[in-house]
């Protein structure tokens, strides 16, 4: 009899034992969004509304969309130099969303998969570990065959518990090593993207440039503003401020080191040149 309730003691206690361990891994953490990573610029790369205010049509007539080309300039040359710089880290965090998390250990979760770009395929390893304040989160990306490379750390970052606000630092990957290139600093408004602002980090002339992107109350109720080193004819940081209406598509652009003054410049909804009200 007494072995009998020393076995039934044992297999209680083992049941709360493994009952507890499963308890305690809780569930995975939530993924950050993927605009935390990717700035929006559909405004001014959008094909089709770039053709309709720079054709032939337009050209006949003579309309002036000095205002929004410009706009649409500054925000190509960023969209560009993101795009070339972001593609892999930004295709492998966008592929996570794709697949189920597994458990390791110490509160820790994590995606491994393969993903496709660039013409070719890479493998990710992305973890997320649960802190006591916050979500630590590292991205691990190698690639076999042509251009082969063993896993590299290609970004990191941190997210706060409630995922309203967190942190992105990506790396660029050279022939010999990894240096820091960016620092994305993003924040979520009744879970949607309301802020995103890239910093350049990388040690030389440009370091500290910035483009923010973000939404705002008012009936121009998107932004960006930039702050860029200019080479060609200051040879020193600029800034630069957007804003837009993401409904109507007018807008207006401020520059003095382009215009030489301190006043707004704006464009109607089919981006022709219009005097600010």
């Amino acid at each position: 009899m007494k072995k009998l309730l020393s076995l039934i003691l044992v297999i209680t206690l083992s049941a709360g034992f493994f009952t507890g361990c499963k308890k305690d891994k809780g569930d995975p953490p939530t993924l950050p969004p993927l605009g935390t990573m990717k700035i929006d610029f559909s405004e001014f790369t959008d094909s089709k509304k770039s053709a309709e205010i720079t054709g032939i049509e337009n050209s006949i007539k003579g309309v002036e969309n000095g205002n929004f080309l410009y706009a649409a300039s500054v925000a190509g040359f960023w969209n560009l130099i993101l795009t070339l710089n972001l593609a892999i880290p930004v295709a492998s965090f966008s592929e996570s969303f794709n697949h189920t998390p597994a458990y390791l250990d110490n509160r820790t979760w994590q995606w491994a998969y393969s993903v496709n770009v660039l013409a070719g395929t890479y493998k990710a390893r992305l973890t997320g570990q649960i802190r006591d304040n916050d979500v630590k989160w590292e991205m691990y990306i190698s690639k076999e065959g042509i251009g082969a490379f063993a896993e590299v750390l290609w970004f990191e970052g941190t997210s706060d518990l409630d995922g309203t606000n967190g942190q992105w630092i990506l790396n660029n990957k050279t022939d010999s090593a990894l240096e820091p290139l960016l620092q994305i600093d993003w924040t979520l408004e009744n879970e949607a993207v309301a802020s995103v602002k890239y910093t350049y980090i990388k040690e030389d002339i440009s370091y500290g440039s910035y483009i923010e992107y973000g939404l705002q109350s008012s009936i121009l109720n998107a932004f960006y503003n930039i702050h860029i080193y200019e080479s060609v004819y200051t040879q020193s940081f600029v800034d630069i401020f957007i804003e837009w209406s993401t409904t109507n598509h007018n807008g207006h652009v401020k520059a003095y080191y382009k215009y030489t003054d301190q006043a707004w410049h704006c464009w109607n909804s089919n981006g022709n040149d219009v005097v600010c009200n």
